[in-house]
Formats: structure tokens, sequence, C-alpha cells
């Protein structure tokens, strides 16, 4: 009786997870080029208008994920800076 439980248990967790497996959508990477005035601030309103990876995302949420991403320690950019952004 015990196998069985286990067994059934151990079906239960593969169809779970095999189906939040296969319905996530597969992240890829733009890259955004820095010119003179951008701020992450104004790329992440741009980025939550245009980009279905953070919609309906807070800004906040959105500058510290590129932040995170492109392994930057503050918020200064510099013209020509190459940074990654994530999308679907």
């Amino acid at each position: 009786m015990k196998k069985l439980v286990i067994i059934f248990v151990l079906i239960v967790l593969i169809v779970i997870f095999a189906k939040s497996t296969y319905s996530k959508q597969e992240v890829t990477y733009k890259t955004q080029y820095i010119y003179s005035g951008d701020t992450l601030w104004s790329i992440a309103c741009i980025e939550k208008s245009n980009n279905a990876y953070y919609k309906n995302k807070d800004i906040r949420y959105i500058i510290n994920d590129i932040k995170y991403i492109n392994n930057l320690k503050n918020s200064n950019l510099s013209e020509g800076m190459e940074l990654k952004i994530p999308s679907y």
C-alpha cells in the first residue's frame, strides 16, 4: 500500500512539474544602447509599455531587474553602454 501511495505522489509531482515547465515562455534578451540623456527610469517606462516581459510590473521592479541582469552597482549610465533587456 505504501508503494502505491509513493508512486501516486511521484506521478502527481511529475505532471505538475511538466505543466509548469512547458507553460513558461522562453526569455530572450535584446540589447539596448545608451544615448545621452537616457536613464534607467526612462528605459523602464518604455519597457513597461512595450515589453510583455514587464507587463503589469512596477517601475522600481523593472529598474532593479535591469540593474541585476547587467550587474550594475548603481543607476549611473554612460553613453554607448550596452544593456541586456529581457523579453519574450
